[in-house]
């Protein structure tokens, strides 16, 4: 016997993500730009910072991907502003709200299948 998810408890943990990327992103973005730090330099200064920056972008390249399907599968529209907005904001704001939204939208179809 299986158990139904708890999509509403996964919507707000995806949810608290999102928010908690969000406010990262933003104060040390914020911080490093009051600094005037190069992000080039801080990304790519050392053999160390290609690997965490790269581990970062191929993650990024599969959750975009990710998204991408998940959405076409589940009929989500306008997944493409997550991506669009992940290059503003952060991929730790975007991808844990695409989640949490994927969560509604599979509780949506759940509740339409009797």
């Amino acid at each position: 016997m299986t158990t139904k998810p708890n999509r509403q408890a996964r919507f707000v943990f995806f949810l608290i993500l999102a928010i908690v990327g969000l406010v990262t992103a933003m104060v040390f973005n914020g911080i490093a730009s009051v600094q005037g730090q190069n992000y080039l330099d801080a990304w790519f200064g050392s053999a160390a910072d290609w690997v965490l920056s790269l581990d970062i972008l191929i993650v990024a390249i599969a959750g975009s991907a990710l998204m991408i399907m998940e959405a076409k599968r589940l009929g989500m529209k306008r997944v493409w502003l997550y991506i669009v907005v992940s290059g503003v904001t952060a991929f730790a704001f975007t991808f844990p709200l695409f989640l949490a939204m994927r969560e509604r939208k599979l509780s949506q179809i759940e509740a339409e299948t009797p």
